[in-house]
């Protein structure tokens, strides 16, 4: 990756960290309700797992990170799991505490916690093949 396209990812990775401030907080009270569930589960948990999916994917194309370990890989992961957990829980614990039209919602952390469980674990997959393709064409 060179460096003008790394560049883009950090601030590809800015803009979509400032998008999940802006859809955990803002009221959407105005907004047209939609369907409840889909195929029987919570709408507004589908909304908070698609919302963090993204978080380990983006980090590691902001960050560049082409480990050459298995360990190196599953490190970098989980660093990026804990941190994007920590960023779910306090948007969490905000709604609940700053804003009087939302709540902290603990299902909505699992949510969140499940897509970045999720994205790490495709995230460690790709990086593995990356890693395996390098090593073949030496």
């Amino acid at each position: 990756m060179t460096r003008r396209q790394r560049i883009w990812a950090r601030i590809l990775l800015g803009a979509y960290l400032l998008a999940i401030l802006v859809l955990c907080f803002a009221n959407f009270s105005s907004v047209p309700k939609v369907k409840d569930t889909l195929f029987g589960i919570q709408m507004d948990k589908i909304v908070h797992f698609l919302m963090f999916c993204p978080f380990p994917i983006l980090a590691y194309f902001a960050f560049d990170f082409h480990s050459k370990t298995v360990r190196s890989s599953l490190l970098f992961a989980a660093t990026v799991f804990i941190i994007g957990c920590i960023f779910a829980a306090a948007t969490e614990i905000g709604q609940a505490k700053l804003t009087t039209w939302r709540s902290g919602d603990p299902t909505d952390l699992i949510a969140d916690i499940s897509a970045l469980a999720l994205a790490s674990i495709a995230v460690i997959i790709f990086d593995r093949i990356k890693q395996r393709k390098v090593c073949s064409e030496k």
